[in-house]
């Protein structure tokens, strides 16, 4: 769950740091959350990860298997995620209550290292 955490972290500074060039020299406030919804929602409908998922090495994709989360999903996803409270409810395999209502599961999406998966804790070199 931290790297989906860290995600949403970079999303929503990358989001405040847009938004201040529209606001400068004021303080964006609210625009960085409207901000924030465009991109989110553009870009998971778009290429199913936002720029920190992808930093992160986080993924959306579909619980029925459709190739594309889409527009309608993604809306769903970032307005309930906006709402910060389905984001902080979530089940024991770590899916959130905005997956679960727009049909999506975060995966990852880059291999991990040789040392996490034999779980020996040694440095791969």
């Amino acid at each position: 769950m931290g790297s989906r955490v860290v995600a949403f972290v970079i999303d929503a500074v990358l989001s405040s740091l847009v938004a201040a060039l529209f606001t400068a020299p004021h303080l964006p406030g609210n625009v960085s959350l409207v901000v924030f919804s465009v991109q989110y929602v553009l870009f998971t409908a778009a290429f199913g990860q936002t720029a920190g998922m992808r930093l992160c090495g986080v993924g959306l994709i579909r619980v029925d298997g459709a190739r594309s989360v889409g527009l309608p999903r993604a809306v769903m996803r970032t307005v309930s995620l906006v709402l910060l409270v389905p984001a902080l409810i979530y089940d024991r395999l770590g899916r959130g209550v905005h997956d679960k209502l727009a049909g999506t599961v975060a995966v990852r999406t880059r291999a991990e290292r040789a040392s996490d998966i034999s779980g020996d804790g040694a440095s791969a070199r």
